[in-house]
């Protein structure tokens, strides 16, 4: 590692949110699935020393894995939720590790759609009635479509588990409207065919969005900072061809940069620009830092795209593995944080590293192979999202990170985990 100080980084710079509330620093840890949750689905001492060691690392915002607005409905093993206040001591005790040493810790809420998996959701619900399409299909049991009542009632569940995150202590909250989850599904035509208020125009799509939205600063008031987790588009930038804008028939870019005009006149307080969906994934393989040469930062052209148009802040997530492309990035004015995910379940100080002792190297993410390549084949994804929840329980633990740790021992501590749920599809929100 290189210790030559520079001046000081953009990425050491506060950052004032719309609603009034600073940020230490342009450090924007990414939502992962942390894993660790008790089996009822209830926060752990295992999510405060793993917070703790984040904010104690330097980062200026960190957001916690999909917390649940429905024990019933999750989108992935080890998914915590958040329905009443029974778990209110250990969310406080949760929030009160992320929030250490100035660091704000917001927690990511969530509800799966027809994205839950058939091993821990026979009976999932969507916009619309149709299964997951693509190769992934297979995971997921056919949802019925929500009622009114439903919708309703999924709405006011949002604006609640915002209520109680903030009651136990957590500063911000992130809505998950992408990659698939509930409300890409409602903004989605492909996804939802409703014929009423809540489809056909994008208007009426995004009507689902916006009262969750509403509802949700409702409840933690004008002063309180609202992430909000958007696509950029459906269709996944591994498989761009020519910039072709969005999954056939799916929400594009046009679609995408108008909804955010929209949570922007609203109040939103920072857009975390993503991508892609379960039958659309951003991520295809286990290549590790070779992928990340390739691909490069995540969104730049969309990101580029929306500059000036927006004075929200915005999140960029993926692909920043050095100093220098942060600063670049920041400099350019395409993004106002730098969103960052699997390097710190490596490298948990790696905001210190930058800020306080000028690191000028880059975080090599290694390649995960079990060292079978049928199995490498057939779990590739999971392989890797199991690796880094992994590296997630260590840290933990009190343990460090071990980079070294090959990917059948991964496979085989997810099934120890989750069984047969290990196996089944999840998003690579750690391929970021």
């Amino acid at each position: 590692m290189a210790n030559d100080k520079k001046a000081v980084t953009p990425v050491a710079e506060p950052l004032t949110l719309p609603c009034g509330v600073t940020v230490k620093n342009r450090f924007y840890k990414s939502a992962m699935n942390e894993a660790l949750a008790s089996h009822d689905c209830a926060p752990t001492e295992a999510h405060v020393r793993l917070y703790r060691a984040w904010a104690q690392g330097g980062a200026g915002v960190l957001i916690t894995g999909n917390v649940m607005v429905d024990h019933t409905q999750l989108g992935e093993p080890g998914n915590i939720a958040v329905e009443d206040e029974r778990d209110l001591p250990m969310l406080r005790r949760w929030a009160a590790a992320g929030a250490e040493n100035g660091t704000h810790c917001w927690i990511q809420i969530n509800h799966p759609g027809r994205q839950s998996p058939i091993t821990i959701n026979q009976h999932p619900v969507a916009p619309s009635a149709g299964k997951v399409d693509g190769e992934y299909g297979k995971f997921f049991a056919e949802p019925t479509e929500l009622t009114h009542e439903q919708i309703h009632d999924i709405i006011r569940r949002f604006a609640n588990t915002a209520r109680i995150a903030k009651k136990a202590g957590f500063t911000g909250v992130e809505i998950h409207a992408a990659h698939g989850y509930l409300i890409n599904q409602f903004l989605s035509p492909l996804d939802n065919r409703r014929t009423d208020e809540y489809g056909g125009s994008l208007e009426n799509r995004a009507r689902f969005l916006f009262d969750v939205f509403d509802a949700v600063r409702a409840a933690v008031g004008p002063d309180f900072p609202i992430a909000v987790k958007l696509n950029s588009s459906d269709v996944p930038i591994a498989i761009k061809v020519n910039e072709q804008n969005g999954a056939p028939g799916g929400f594009n870019e046009e679609e995408s940069i108008w909804v955010m005009k929209q949570l922007e006149a609203r109040g939103v307080d920072l857009i975390d620009i993503s991508g892609g969906t379960y039958s659309k994934p951003v991520i295809q393989t286990n290549d590790g830092a070779a992928e990340d040469r390739r691909r490069g930062v995540y969104f730049t052209d969309f990101a580029r795209r929306i500059k000036g148009e927006l004075s929200v802040p915005i999140a960029l997530t993926g692909g920043f593995r050095n100093a220098d492309d942060m600063e670049h990035a920041l400099n350019e004015g395409i993004t106002q944080m730098i969103g960052i995910a699997r390097p710190l379940a490596l490298v948990p100080d790696l905001p210190n590293r930058i800020i306080r002792d000028g690191w000028c190297g880059s975080v090599d993410l290694p390649r995960v192979s079990t060292g079978v390549k049928p199995l490498d084949k057939a779990f590739g994804g999971i392989l890797v999202i199991s690796w880094f929840e992994l590296q997630m329980h260590r840290i933990a633990r009190g343990k460090s990170p071990n980079p070294r740790i090959g990917g059948m021992r991964a496979l085989l501590f997810a099934l120890k985990q989750h069984g047969p749920a290990a196996l089944a599809p999840r998003r690579r929100k750690g391929h970021q």
